[in-house]
């Protein structure tokens, strides 16, 4: 391992065998349209929107699960409220919860205390067992767990909360899986292309499933919510277990072409001794350690928006359960697009303008970490300005998506037989801001919820004092 990562970072080397000078010596490429590498990505796409799907649409039904009849059109938000349609009567039906500010925190955390457990052992088994139905089965559970959520509501929180807990078990497997998947799909030259195609299904999955799940509150109720993603789920696992195959040699249908193309071009990237792990090799890496905090401190904004943005477009900026959803699904369009985007230019910049690989990763990393940064900070004082609120937040989570080629790929870059396992590992400590984000943010914003509940109980007394207030309804 120390001398495939010392090859990236030196720079140039790596690049001598994945670009061979001579025409004899370049292996040729095989097409994309219609290829199996190419439906993989599409189908690890979907697989991460369900994957994200199930992990977020309890963002948005909490705000329409608590029981908040004491407030009147959002008149409590600390913004003045934005005005409403009426909500259909039909929606009624679902049951709502009297559940304190820190229930409801640790209920939105407690997806990632699970999800931490599964990293690295979501490595190994990937690398041991084949990544193909770990990924499938552990998806196929968190599907199962999200229909089985309203049930748990109603027994109480702390059911809901293992029920949590069990669905992030399940999804602990998928990124590690996926990488191990990759690190025998993924022709290096393809591999900025193809894994933000793949992981593209993450951000397309908070974009849909926010508004979505903003609508279905709206109109069916909040338990429709884990029925419909649920299914969505499921149906994902019929198709990953018929079209999906753990390696170019293993598929079926690929063309001889391609299997010859993907193969010839990892032969100088894969350990023919990848049964050993290294594990002091791995524990002893700066690179590895680099990708660890960049990994951490990238997570730590991502997972505090992903949990509490719809929360502080309800209790903030006052926008209803309707407008929540749509608004809280912005930021992660332009993250989507910028992902999609900036792999295609960094793999044009290691093909074409021969830009070396650490040179890449690190430029991509830095612009996905700082811009995110400044943004963020920027939207703390703007007060209750809703478009410089939704516009900065936007920016922010865009400028965050190149870092989807940088840190985000440099397991591949620096030991792609073990990049589950790194993946896992980094993963690991990525998954502690989603397990105390929510917790420390609540924490935080004491003030805030007190300053809404006064406004809320002034409210309510100048109602009960105000004339004529016999012609209400």
């Amino acid at each position: 391992m120390a001398a495939t990562h010392g090859s990236d970072t030196e720079g140039d080397s790596l690049e001598t065998p994945l670009l061979p000078r001579g025409k004899d010596g370049r292996v040729p490429r095989a097409r994309a349209c219609c290829s199996s590498r190419y439906g993989l990505a599409l189908l690890s796409c979907y697989g991460f929107f369900v994957v994200y799907s199930l992990r977020v649409n309890l963002s948005v039904a909490m705000v329409d699960m608590l029981n908040t009849t004491h407030q009147t059109n959002h008149s409590a938000s600390v913004c003045p409220a934005h005005p409403s349609p009426a909500r259909p009567k039909n929606n009624h039906t679902a049951n709502v919860y009297n559940w304190d500010s820190e229930t409801q925190g640790w209920i939105l955390g407690s997806f990632f205390y699970g999800y931490i457990l599964t990293q690295i052992p979501g490595g190994y088994m990937a690398g041991r067992f084949g990544a193909k139905w770990l990924m499938g089965f552990g998806v196929l559970g968190t599907a199962v767990f999200t229909l089985l959520t309203p049930l748990a509501a109603d027994l109480g929180a702390s059911y809901l909360i293992a029920v949590r807990v069990l669905e992030g078990i399940g999804e602990g497997v998928s990124f590690p899986a996926m990488y191990t998947m990759w690190a025998a799909w993924a022709p290096p030259l393809e591999r900025s292309r193809l894994l933000t195609i793949s992981y593209l299904g993450a951000q397309l999955g908070t974009v849909i499933s926010l508004p979505v799940s903003g609508q279905i509150c709206f109109y069916l109720g909040w338990t429709y919510v884990f029925y419909i993603f649920g299914i969505i789920g499921l149906v994902w696992f019929v198709l990953w277990a018929f079209f999906v195959f753990d390696s170019p040699n293993t598929h079926p249908r690929i063309s001889e072409r391609e299997r010859l193309y993907i193969t010839n071009s990892l032969k100088n990237e894969l350990s023919p001794t990848a049964g050993f792990i290294p594990w002091r090799a791995i524990l002893t890496s700066r690179p590895l350690l680099a990708i660890v905090v960049a990994h951490f401190s990238y997570n730590w904004t991502f997972y505090t928006l992903l949990t509490l943005l719809p929360t502080y477009m309800n209790d903030i900026l006052g926008f209803s359960i309707q407008q929540n959803g749509m608004l809280s699904a912005l930021p992660y369009v332009g993250c989507a697009l910028f992902a999609v985007v900036s792999g295609q230019i960094a793999d044009y910049l290691r093909e074409t303008c021969l830009y070396p690989t650490v040179t890449v990763r690190k430029c991509f990393s830095l612009v996905g970490m700082i811009g995110p940064a400044l943004f963020l900070v920027a939207a703390g004082f703007i007060g209750c300005d809703y478009t410089l609120a939704v516009t900065f937040l936007t920016l922010s989570s865009s400028l965050g998506g190149v870092s989807a080629s940088g840190f985000n790929i440099n397991h591949l870059d620096i030991a792609p037989s073990y990049a589950g396992i790194l993946l896992g590992i980094t993963n690991t400590f990525a998954t502690i801001p989603g397990m105390v984000g929510p917790v420390i943010a609540r924490a935080l914003t004491q003030n805030v919820r007190k300053h809404r509940q006064f406004q809320s109980e002034k409210s309510e007394k100048f109602r009960i004092s105000a004339p004529n207030n016999h012609i209400c309804i």
